[in-house]
């Protein structure tokens, strides 16, 4: 019996398909990389990649990411890239629905204030507290400072919610 070979067009898909996941690492902040199931030698190249600011050595840097791929297990890396990605969305409704709050808190007072403990499943003095403040301030420079202070107030109790599944994801 004679064993199929792969053609040549098919390995040259194969591998223009792992270039290219290759790539996505690339876009990915340093910390992310260093937490997927990868080899050292293509963490180090991907960092590498980075640091490149010429097209050409760029170009050569993503073939050889590339070349490395071949070793990687496609299925586990794109399940942890899915799992980055869905951690990212997460924040960046938490971020947006923080924005939301806070406008909310700006125009509504002490109701809107109620309405995000409930949602939020916490208790928030502090907030309370900054919210005073910004009715209260008098100069420019003191209301954006509050205004900023508000946010992250909000921002973190999101997150702590998010992050104690007290939130939807």
């Amino acid at each position: 019996m004679t064993e199929h070979k792969p053609s040549k067009t098919a390995l040259k898909q194969r591998y223009r398909e792992l270039q290219t996941l290759g790539e996505s690492l690339i876009r990915l902040d340093q910390a992310d990389v260093e937490s997927l199931p990868i080899d050292e030698t293509l963490k180090t190249a991907v960092g590498d990649a980075k640091r490149i600011r010429s097209r050409s050595a760029l170009r050569r840097q993503k073939q050889r990411i590339g070349k490395l791929m071949q070793d990687v297990d496609r299925g586990l890396l794109e399940a942890a890239l899915a799992q980055l990605s869905a951690g990212s969305n997460a924040a960046k409704r938490v971020f947006a629905d923080a924005e939301r709050w806070r406008d909310r808190m700006l125009r509504e007072g002490g109701t809107a204030v109620d309405a995000f403990e409930q949602a939020a499943g916490s208790d928030t003095p502090e907030l309370r507290q900054l919210l005073d403040r910004l009715r209260d301030a008098v100069s420019d420079k003191d209301t954006h400072s509050l205004r900023r202070q508000v946010f992250r107030s909000i921002h973190r109790t999101l997150l702590d919610a998010l992050h104690s599944d007290r939130l939807p994801r």
